[in-house]
């Protein structure tokens, strides 16, 4: 059953959430520059608390200011862009601005886009999209869900991601796992979808608790055993961007392996700085170039577009909310 959403007002500070100082630091001029093309404005509206008598699943409203900048005259310079978010469930008039969110989520590869996106829109009970109050375009700001890769696993769109991921994967020793998590294991894993148009720190938590919330409240509240099971997720598996120095790994330029713990250095910038916690907490990983347009910058021209693919179980999703909240709050 579709849920109201709650309104939630918190002064955003947009900028890039990364441990490395090198790293945040560019991070924050790829996101000026994948941005300024468009400012965000929104009417300077007074949020209250609506009716939710369902879940009260936290869908939220939130106003902040940017660095952004307004043009290239201003590059560098404090812009200031007011926008009021709010979460809704997925619905199908949202698939055009999705499948915008979604174009280069493999790259450059001709799949069935489309049937991906429709199966994210179909899955009202897990999933989040956020929009711009005001927004005249009601154009997506935010897509966030969880497939089961198992309960989705016969449809075209997910065929042909298991066929892309196995064949841009070279670690042999990953490839078998990977292997097992989209064959065997599919059941029991879930594909975190996550994509925006730019960082806002102060959004992350509530976004991620919202998906997090809803996959646990699924496992209960889903009307039969097969669907409440869907849910029940042992690991996670995640599909992303970063920007690796071209000097990286020289040893092994190919492919990114990183355990838990290890240490991200300057090599390394995150498209989505939620990526670096969550590549710290994998249980394996690997990445692959890109052939996609990446953001040219005098501050990237020694990095390359890689796709990074990471395993997360589970039991770790505690773990990440917790430190993402905590690097929230330092930032």
């Amino acid at each position: 059953m579709p849920r109201g959403p709650t309104r939630y007002k918190r002064m955003l500070n947009p900028q890039p959430l990364t441990f490395s100082p090198f790293a945040r630091s560019v991070a924050q001029i790829a996101s000026i520059h994948r941005d300024k093309r468009r400012t965000y404005k929104s009417k300077d509206q007074k949020g209250f608390p609506l009716s939710s008598k369902d879940k009260g699943i936290p869908k939220h409203t939130l106003e902040g200011k940017s660095d952004l900048s307004g043009s290239s005259e201003e590059e560098g310079s404090e812009g200031v862009v007011q926008a009021d978010f709010v979460f809704f469930d997925p619905k199908p008039d949202d698939f055009h601005g999705v499948k915008i969110l979604l174009q280069t989520y493999l790259d450059d590869t001709q799949w069935d886009l489309s049937g991906f996106v429709d199966l994210i829109l179909a899955q009202t009970t897990v999933g989040t999209v956020v929009k711009m109050e005001g927004d005249d375009d009601d154009t997506p700001f935010s897509i966030v869900t969880a497939l089961n890769l198992g309960r989705y696993k016969d449809h075209k769109c997910i065929e042909e991601l298991k066929e892309f991921l196995l064949k841009v994967c070279q670690e042999k020793d990953v490839i078998k796992d990977l292997g097992l998590l989209m064959g065997e294991q599919a059941h029991d894993v879930g594909l975190l979808v996550s994509q925006r148009v730019v960082n806002f720190p102060q959004l992350l938590p509530p976004l991620h608790d919202a998906l997090f919330d809803e996959v646990s409240w699924a496992t209960e509240d889903e009307p039969t055993a097969e669907l409440r099971n869907s849910f029940c997720f042992k690991c996670y598996l995640l599909v992303s961007k970063i920007y690796k120095h071209k000097n990286a790994n020289q040893k092994n330029n190919r492919n990114l392996i990183r355990r838990s713990g290890s240490d991200s250095g300057d090599g390394i910038v995150y498209v989505k700085p939620e990526d670096e916690i969550f590549h710290k907490l994998s249980l394996w990983s690997f990445s692959f170039p890109m052939h996609a347009q990446q953001v040219e910058t005098q501050e990237l021209k020694d990095y390359r577009l890689m796709g990074l693919v990471m395993a997360v179980e589970a039991a770790k999703i505690s773990t990440f909310r917790q430190q993402l909240q905590y690097l929230v709050v330092e930032s």
